[in-house]
């Protein structure tokens, strides 16, 4: 048995195997984008082509995870770790705190970030288990006036996940970025969601989940 172009079976937890077909379409858009004469590369982020790609996936998010209209949906550069400092920045004021849920390296990296920026409560720590399981929301000493709560729903290094969507007094933002788009989200419990884009989107993801839990 044989692959076209000479290609290998690639069975890899990691980035899956592409439909041949896909790999073709992305091959003719590489050079020549819908029939505009050149790549998404090449062409403006202010032009029409380039507008309508960000208009169709912001739809696309839209009717997949029934984002309420009063969201708005945001395309920024860095990954999601750079919301780790971006988003006490944007949230913490001055004489405030917020609340972080630590399940394994990932909250513990945006709880660091973090702590450069403000005032900060741990309220959940599980490093001292090894970070082998989630806490139960309501049983957690959450900051009564917190800023914001924080917390990753999937922990990829770990294996340990959320299932479902928590009900807390202040503001609720969560790193998504491994398990968005897996499940029904109700997105109005949350202040804010954020997620890097090559992860659950991108092809590593097309053939299942590629972490324990």
């Amino acid at each position: 048995m044989s692959q076209p172009y000479d290609r290998v079976f690639n069975f890899s937890a990691g980035p899956c195997t592409l439909p041949v077909e896909v790999l073709e379409e992305a091959e003719r858009d590489l050079i020549n984008y819908k029939g505009v004469g050149m790549s998404v590369m090449e062409m403006s982020h202010r032009s029409k082509a380039f507008e309508k790609i960000l208009a169709d996936t912001e739809a696309a998010l839209r009717a997949l995870l029934d984002i309420p209209a009063n969201y708005k949906v945001l395309f920024l550069q860095g990954g999601a770790s750079l919301q780790f400092s971006m988003i006490p920045l944007n949230y913490l004021g001055a004489g405030q705190t917020a609340d972080y849920i630590v399940t394994g390296a990932w909250g513990e990296k945006a709880y660091e970030a973090a702590n450069l920026v403000g005032a900060t409560t741990l309220a959940y720590d599980g490093k001292s288990s090894n970070f082998t399981d989630t806490p139960i929301f309501e049983s957690l000493p959450l900051t009564a006036d917190a800023a914001y709560v924080h917390f990753t729903s999937n922990e990829t290094i770990h294996g340990v996940e959320f299932f479902g969507d928590p009900s807390v007094g202040a503001p609720l933002i969560c790193d998504m970025s491994s398990d968005i788009l897996s499940r029904p989200v109700d997105v109005s419990k949350y202040a804010m969601i954020y997620a890097g884009a090559q992860k659950e989107h991108g092809p590593c993801r097309l053939h299942g989940r590629d972490y324990q839990g």
